[in-house]
């Protein structure tokens, strides 16, 4: 029986508010039945059908849709056999442009002009009196800060840190919520007003006031009564704002500070003011994954210090909040402080927090009460507890991440690289929070290109996040620099590297604009991040040849500009300072140049630009001969040898076909002299077991991913990592970090998923799944056995539906179950060379293995 599985429009099955004009539908199939294909599906919106036989982001092409109102989407579809399905789902259209009946507020008499730190939270508010029943009631907010809505202290919606991160100088989200059950007749609406990322401090260099001098908030509510009558009440001079509120610091590196004490009744309010911004933003209805509370977590042990400071320990480290419940008196004050690591005597590790105090404190009322913290989020394994008793306070923790999708994973016969895939989702959860962050724990949390750049192909297969990733790239395009480079975080917020040449282009980081949509392209077919991309691509290619272009002959395609402007073979445990891994530039960068023009080469061809294309291939091949020219003897040996040298040219195909296998070669070579441990930063991670793997050396490849010793993947594991370490000396053997002054001021972070690209070798070579056709419409199952693996299997969902790769090895046989999706085709690969092409369903395989 044909079934859809899934219907969905800009990628949400339930909840979708969209001010898009064309929204983009998708669904997914499947069937008890082998070999089954969509012959068509017919698609009706709106009085608007559309015949298609495609499944992916279907634009909506049918009369201009109209603000505030419901749609429904029915689709029909009919497989080769004549078998149909039906299904539905409902959207909204929010403003769509309306102007708001609402000013944005604030209190016009408070300012701070303290550096590097963040406002004291606003706390605003407005009586409601409605005379008559209530059919709908919709609430729509944003603010510059983060806010936390309520009616009658009921708090409205269940997400964390609305409205919010983007560029907001070019785009504002704004929510939706609906109310009716809220509001009973007399009702009182507040909003509390945070700084967040726009007025309060962020970026390490603790820059606050980036966008506003003060938080402001701007929201309406609609209400329409059974009548049919409707009332608009917008935020205006008639509302109340106050810092007098029981929020007393918010701050996302400092913590939170709440005072359960406070006597409502002696808060003193004020009139709230119209609040000129000084940019006029882009209001948009919420098209992000928007932050909630995931997991709850228990600690798994509370040790009592001989201060009477308990140390809780949750087992795994996470971004998220704490979650208590209090048996306390009026006035009593709760500290919890958070720490990803203990020092040696048991004490929380904060030095490596730099200036975050990572810190909520509540100050209790009488009797039973419970607290989390709204307004900020830590990374965090440990916490300590001053001013209770153990008897007196019961603790958990909430995750917190974006509203990410898993769907994919990774088990196999070696716990130890099942922990490591564990290790990996860990850190991509703690790091998907608004933005691909770096680390969640200390004074960052920026959106650093280069982290998402590397590892966006392995987020791709473990989680569906086409909504999150499209959000920020949105923001990158927005913050593209006129010369075509693009910031090292994203949204910046006022940081830039290198601060003597800011404009220009930098390797891999600024990758990541070509990079991460051509993984989300390839992961869920979605073509048009290619075409809302392409001009960014473009732009920045060219810079960057600008920028390799200073040299004579086939220098002019070595990208040798200053070492000090580039982040080189970042974070290489071969050599100890930074100032090493910057030397090793010309090469990171001059690979980055070859693999970004090969890459906009391929995203202009499959857009119609033939001339581009042209153009980009040519480019691609003059890098590529440069390379091998200036940087090899010319037959598979570099003249300056480390790992990331080979593994960049390897994994990209520059060296001469007849050459490659001696290349890879010599990159074994490096790696057993080095005792299988890894050499290479950000920029060769990913790649490294790909490299040797595809070119005869797989022995190796297993060798390097199963080594225990520092520094490796492994090394973490057995070091009871349960997060990705962003250097691999985090830890030594004594439990120790043996990080010096290395040029860094003491990085380290224990929860960095950059080194957990090695993902995609687990998905893509020993479980053997990878795509050929964008949306994996046709796609590869080639297993790769070693390292005494007797066992994988790995599974995603991709647009059409659920790949499964499932083997093992038993009695002399190679045993391997797969699961190809309704509208798909798939070559399979078994270990004995034999190739065989199958279409949807379960099949059963085997042959022999020696």
């Amino acid at each position: 029986m044909l079934k859809i599985s899934s219907l969905t429009v800009e990628h949400l099955s339930e909840g979708c508010v969209t001010d898009k004009p064309d929204p983009g539908i998708s669904f997914r199939l499947t069937s008890d039945r082998q070999n089954v294909n969509l012959k068509k599906a017919k698609i009706t919106v709106n009085g608007w059908t559309e015949e298609t036989d495609s499944q992916i982001l279907i634009p909506y092409r049918g009369n201009a849709l109209q603000p505030f109102t419901v749609y429904r989407v029915n689709v029909t579809a009919e497989d080769d056999a004549g078998e149909t399905a039906q299904a539905a789902v409902s959207f909204e259209t929010g403003r769509m442009g309306t102007p708001w009946n609402a000013e944005w507020i604030s209190d016009g008499a408070y300012s701070f002009t303290e550096k590097k730190v963040s406002p004291v939270p606003m706390m605003f508010r407005k009586k409601i009196k409605c005379t008559k029943k209530v059919r709908e009631a919709k609430l729509y907010a944003t603010a510059l800060g983060i806010y936390e809505l309520a009616v009658d202290g009921k708090k409205v919606g269940d997400r964390y840190f609305a409205p919010g991160f983007t560029s907001y100088k070019h785009e504002m989200q704004y929510q939706v919520y609906d109310v009716t059950d809220m509001l009973t007749g007399d009702n009182t609406l507040t909003a509390v007003v945070a700084g967040g990322w726009a007025v309060g401090s962020f970026v390490f260099t603790r820059i606050n006031r980036h966008d506003a001098d003060r938080q402001a908030l701007l929201a309406e509510l609609r209400i329409t009564y059974e009548d049919g009558t409707q009332e608009v009440i917008g935020t205006d001079s008639s509302w109340e704002v106050t810092e007098d509120g029981p929020y007393r610091m918010a701050d996302i590196y400092d913590g939170e500070t709440y005072d359960a004490s406070v006597d409502e009744e002696k808060i003193i309010w004020r009139q709230a003011l119209p609040e000129r911004l000084k940019f006029v933003p882009d209001l948009r209805a919420d098209y992000s994954s928007p932050v909630r509370s995931h997991e709850e977590i228990k600690p798994v042990s509370c040790n009592k210090r001989s201060d009477g400071t308990l140390i809780y320990d949750f087992g795994q480290n996470f971004a998220g909040v704490i979650k208590l419940k209090i048996r306390g008196r009026k006035g009593q004050v709760i500290k919890v402080r958070h720490a990803e690591i203990l020092n040696k005597d048991g004490s929380l590790n904060v030095e490596f927090l730099r200036t975050a105090k990572a810190t909520a404190t509540y100050t209790c009322r009488d009797g039973q009460q419970e607290y989390s913290p709204r307004l900020t989020y830590m990374g965090f394994r440990y916490i300590s507890v001053e001013g209770i008793r153990q008897e007196d306070i019961e603790v958990t923790a909430l995750t917190l991440y974006s509203d990410i999708k898993e769907i994919g994973n990774f088990i196999c016969s070696d716990e130890r690289i099942n922990r490591l895939q564990r290790n990996i989702l860990w850190s991509s959860k703690s790091n998907f929070v608004e933005i691909p962050t770096d680390c969640p724990q200390r004074d960052e949390r920026m959106g650093w290109t280069g982290d998402i750049a590397v590892f966006a192909p392995t987020a791709c297969f473990n989680f569906d996040i086409g909504r999150f990733i499209k959000k920020w790239l949105i923001d990158v395009k927005a913050e593209q620099l006129p010369t075509g480079g693009i910031p090292n975080t994203v949204p910046a917020q006022g940081y830039g590297f290198p601060a003597t040449m800011p404009s220009m282009a930098i390797d891999w980081w600024g990758d990541a604009c070509v990079l991460v949509p051509w993984a989300q392209y390839m992961a869920a077919g979605d073509e048009q991040v290619l075409r809302d991309m392409y001009p960014v691509m473009k732009k920045y290619v060219k810079a960057c040849r600008f920028w390799a272009g200073f040299g004579i002959g086939r220098h002019r395609y070595i990208w040798n500009t200053p070492s000090v402007l580039h982040f080189g073979d970042w974070v290489a445990p071969d050599v100890p300072k930074m100032s090493q891994w910057q030397k090793r530039s010309k090469w990171t960068a001059t690979a980055s140049l070859y693999n970004t023009s090969r890459l906009t080469a391929m995203t202009a061809d499959i857009l119609g630009e033939k001339e581009d294309a042209k153009y980009f291939n040519q480019l691609s091949e003059r890098v590529a001969d440069a390379y091998i020219s200036v940087f090899t003897d010319g037959n598979g040996k570099m003249k300056e040898e480390f790992q990331t040298a080979y593994v960049l040219p390897l994994w990209f195909k520059m060296f001469p076909e007849n050459v490659q296998k001696k290349a890879a070669e010599n990159l074994a070579e490096l790696v057993k002299a080095s005792d299988y441990c890894i050499g290479t930063g950000f920029p060769g991670t990913p790649y490294i077991l790909f490299a040797l793997a595809d070119n005869g050396q797989e022995d190796t490849a297993f060798k390097m991913l199963t080594n225990t010793k520092c520094p490796s993947w492994l090394y973490e594991v057995k070091s009871g990592a349960t997060t990705i370490w962003e250097r691999w000396d985090g830890l030594d053997e004594n439990g120790e970090c043996p990080i010096s002054d290395d040029g860094t001021d003491m990085m380290i972070s224990y929860n960095h998923y950059a080194s957990g690209a090695v993902g995609a070798f687990l998905y893509e070579r020993v479980a053997g799944i990878e795509a050929i056709e964008p949306g994996y419409r046709t796609f590869r199952i080639r297993p790769l056995a070693g390292g005494g693996i007797t066992y994988a299997r790995g599974t995603t969902v991709t647009p059409y539906g659920r790949i499964v790769s499932d083997w093992k090895i038993a009695d002399g046989t190679f045993y391997l179950d797969i699961e190809v999706p309704v509208g798909t085709k798939c070559a399979v690969t078994m270990p004995d060379g034999r190739t065989s092409e199958y279409g949807s369903g379960n099949y059963h395989l085997s042959c022999p293995y020696t």
